[in-house]
């Protein structure tokens, strides 16, 4: 049965769009719901039902000393595959000889946005879960299909939730992917959307809590939040994640980065060359999956959703700074056989989820963490992923949250 409604949502996957307009919901809601913060907004239900979701995009203004790349667009795949491999080559120094120093970066740019809450048609402002994907996909990583959604999760416990396509993915803007494409701009960004929640800009609702629930390159992004805006969140949950970057080379060579518009010409004609996407569906699976845990279609959902990620955010990736005043509880939640984060065993040659805390959040007031058995990467892909929902829930509510 779960393999048969994920071969449906597959068919689907091509013409569905995080922006799909429909108004089929089980219950009306207050026009101001929608009409708050939201441009040409729609209203649907997520992946399994379980929420009524907002569609649209909202006009971020933000700021950011992002580095300036002493770098042309690439003029074809064999430059692309060239830059990365001398970016992953050992003791490379490519990444600094391109650093030009700081690139003070402004604009408005259209996030595309969703904001989920329980089909009761009630919208609770006491807490919302802010939801950030990580490279490679959009925000549907939250609610994909119908059993692999978080969003669907959390409104049966009845929560409210907030994710977006980060700046050069899905519907959202696709500005400069190496001056502007940056994660300094992604993590301004993010506190920029989250000032418009707390203060009752979108959805005509106020929120009193807000809490960093955040995957692989969103957890880089939030990391730099709770880093520069210490208050922000009231907890984050940190998934894909840990405090060393050994594996990531590896990994990020399995995906083997190509020019987006020549992988997938019907889906990104136009774009530039720096706008890179995974090569293969093998590839994707070495960086994301592990076997036997995962349905074969899922993993065939997951290459038709691929989606680009910038040539400006491998090129300056760099370890997290320490959140040194960010005193809220803090989770980690991986897959036992994380590829990039892990080199592919999290409890080797210790639990590494567990180092997070002291290693990046030494003033948390309260920390956890958990590891799903069979897991790779993408831990929303994975039959373990509802065991895993169900300890960031528990977390949430020892949390007072």
């Amino acid at each position: 049965m779960r393999t048969t409604m994920l071969l449906a949502a597959l068919t689907l996957s091509l013409s569905y769009a995080f922006a799909a307009p429909t108004t089929e919901t089980p219950v009306q809601i207050p026009e101001s719901y929608y009409r708050n913060g939201f441009k040409n907004a729609s209203v649907q239900q997520s992946a399994g039902g379980k929420a009524i979701c907002i569609t649209g995009i909202i006009d971020v203004t933000a700021a950011a000393n992002n580095t300036l790349l002493k770098l042309e667009e690439p003029a074809n795949q064999t430059v692309v595959t060239e830059l990365v491999t001398e970016l992953l080559q050992v003791n490379s120094t490519l990444s600094e000889r391109l650093a030009g120093g700081i690139n003070p970066i402004s604009g408005t740019y259209g996030i595309n946005s969703r904001l989920c809450f329980p089909n009761n048609g009630t919208i609770d402002d006491n807490t919302i879960q802010f939801l950030v994907h990580g490279a490679g996909f959009d925000g549907t990583y939250w609610d994909l299909a119908p059993d692999y959604s978080y969003v669907d999760f959390a409104a049966e416990q009845g929560y409210t939730t907030f994710f977006y396509d980060r700046l050069g993915t899905g519907f959202s803007n696709r500005p400069d992917a190496i001056q502007t494409v940056q994660l300094p701009m992604h993590t301004e960004i993010a506190h920029e959307l989250v000032k418009l929640l707390r203060h009752g800009d979108i959805a005509d609702s106020a929120f009193k809590h807000v809490v960093a629930v955040v995957h692989s390159f969103g957890s880089f992004n939030i990391a730099g939040v709770t880093a520069s805006h210490s208050t922000d969140f009231d907890a984050a949950i940190f998934t894909g994640f840990s405090a060393s970057m050994a594996g990531i080379p590896v990994g990020e060579a399995t995906l083997d980065p190509s020019i987006a518009s020549e992988n997938q010409p019907r889906r990104f004609a136009g774009l530039s060359n720096s706008y890179l996407v995974t090569n293969t569906i093998q590839g994707l699976q070495s960086f994301f999956f592990r076997a036997p845990g995962f349905d074969s279609a899922i993993l065939s959902l997951a290459e038709a959703k691929k989606q680009t990620f910038g040539l400006g955010e491998m090129l300056t990736l760099a370890p997290p700074r320490v959140s040194t005043e960010f005193t809220g509880p803090v989770d980690v939640v991986n897959g036992l056989n994380d590829l990039p984060n892990c080199y592919g065993n999290c409890l080797y040659p210790e639990n590494l989820a567990a180092q997070v805390k002291d290693a990046l959040f030494p003033a948390a007031r309260n920390s956890s963490n958990y590891l799903a058995p069979g897991t790779g990467h993408g831990l929303n892909f994975h039959y373990s992923a509802d065991a895993a929902y169900a300890h960031i829930h528990e977390f949430l509510k020892e949390n007072g949250l």
